[in-house]
């Protein structure tokens, strides 16, 4: 079984990250949204309600193959108890993938799991820490994030 290994902060969940789950939806027989928690980070929105939220967009979308976990641990370890066989990286731009493939090495060389990029297609100029920032002053934010996030956010 091909299991792919999505980790995050999704925080908040964004119709990029919609976009990413969908594309490896297909790519592989399950698909783990990993909601990572740094305790060394604080979160805008609380884990278990976004996990809650974005359960409530799969179950919308009929992404039956793609589950949602939490995790503090390291994501090389979950991804591994989880017997994923790649990590999912999404990526918007080339700055993205600069950064997401000096991860992906260590994690390679570290786990033995390789990594694979979808991209965030249209959404790709879109960020949880934009829309944040759109929701600090009061912008509507409805179509750049499923509508089960944006009940959680606004």
């Amino acid at each position: 079984m091909k299991i792919g290994f999505y980790a995050g902060s999704f925080d908040p969940f964004t119709n990029g990250h919609l976009h990413v789950v969908k594309k490896s939806s297909k790519l592989f027989d399950k698909v783990i949204i990993g909601i990572g928690i740094n305790s060394n980070k604080s979160r805008r929105f609380e884990t278990e309600d976004m996990k809650i939220a974005i359960e409530k967009v799969l179950a919308r979308e009929g992404l039956n193959n793609v589950s949602v976990i939490t995790y503090s641990n390291l994501s090389i370890d979950i991804a591994k108890e989880c017997n994923s066989t790649v990590f999912i990286r999404g990526i918007r731009n080339g700055i993205d993938y600069d950064y997401e493939e000096n991860i992906a090495l260590i994690n390679e060389e570290l786990s033995g799991l390789d990594t694979i990029y979808v991209r965030s297609g249209k959404w790709g100029a879109v960020s949880s820490s934009m829309v944040v920032e759109f929701v600090k002053f009061g912008k509507d934010v409805s179509k750049l994030v499923p509508p089960e996030i944006y009940d959680l956010i606004r």
